[in-house]
């Protein structure tokens, strides 16, 4: 299905509910698509009383992160602290989210979009339920029970990888919140407020590493799946596959 005129009827067939909660990772290249038509496309499909969720993050906005550490490669310790010293607090309204993609992009600039207030892992929404999913966002929490991830999964929200696999699937950490012991926590530091503002707190540390393995191991009759463009898609519920994450996660990581 390469047709973008298609897409409706497309995840219609692929089980998006109506007026639903669907949270999206996708990814565009290659597919001709403007990501205002797939924004469009999903927001048909959802209705007046549906919400389009997408991850907001902004790994950039740290000194503790990879992509900071992929920035400042090959800086002198005087070119890092002045890089350092000058880079721009997290604001809700104005900053961008490059590292998710030309759809996360667009809904997060979309007039009427609401967006969380955590700054490195932020979402952003469109429609009926958007303030209630994303109004509390505990900056000292990424993913966990005091975040908008919590929230989805009360909501029953349903989970879209677009042309995207498991290893992206932020749901599978939430999971990991969820652990008996709790995994270790690690130091993370960013920007707020204004320049030069750096808060530091301790949170779960996230491992993604084995996120594919685990898509892998999910029953396949807890997802849905066909091709977009070459790549396929994955559509589940997201208490399936946090419950099921979990319940694997327990079973090997210590």
């Amino acid at each position: 299905m390469s047709d973008i005129t298609e897409l409706p009827r497309a995840l219609r067939e692929l089980g998006v509910r109506p007026g639903g909660v669907l949270m999206v990772h996708a990814s565009l290249s290659g597919t001709g698509w403007s990501p205002t038509g797939v924004r469009d496309a999903l927001r048909t499909v959802l209705g007046p009383d549906g919400t389009l969720v997408v991850p907001a993050f902004t790994p950039e906005n740290s000194d503790t992160s990879p992509a900071y550490h992929r920035l400042t490669e090959g800086m002198t310790a005087r070119e890092k602290a002045e890089f350092r010293a000058a880079m721009p607090p997290f604001e809700p309204n104005a900053t961008p989210c490059p590292a998710m993609g030309a759809l996360a992009e667009c809904v997060r600039t979309t007039p009427g979009a609401v967006r969380s207030a955590h700054p490195q892992t932020s979402f952003a929404a469109l429609g009926a339920r958007s303030e209630e999913l994303l109004a509390a966002h505990d900056p000292h929490c990424h993913l966990g029970e005091r975040s908008p991830m919590a929230a989805l999964y009360e909501a029953d929200a349903q989970v879209l990888l677009l042309r995207v696999a498991f290893e992206v699937c932020t749901a599978f950490h939430l999971a990991e919140y969820r652990m008996t012991p709790p995994p270790p926590t690690r130091t993370y530091r960013c920007v707020v407020e204004d320049k030069g503002n750096w808060i530091e707190y301790e949170d779960l540390s996230l491992h993604d590493g084995d996120f594919g393995a685990i898509g892998a191991l999910l029953p396949h009759g807890l997802f849905r799946e066909r091709e977009f463009t070459g790549k396929p898609a994955f559509l589940f519920g997201m208490r399936d596959a946090v419950d099921t994450g979990l319940h694997l996660m327990s079973g090997y990581r210590s």
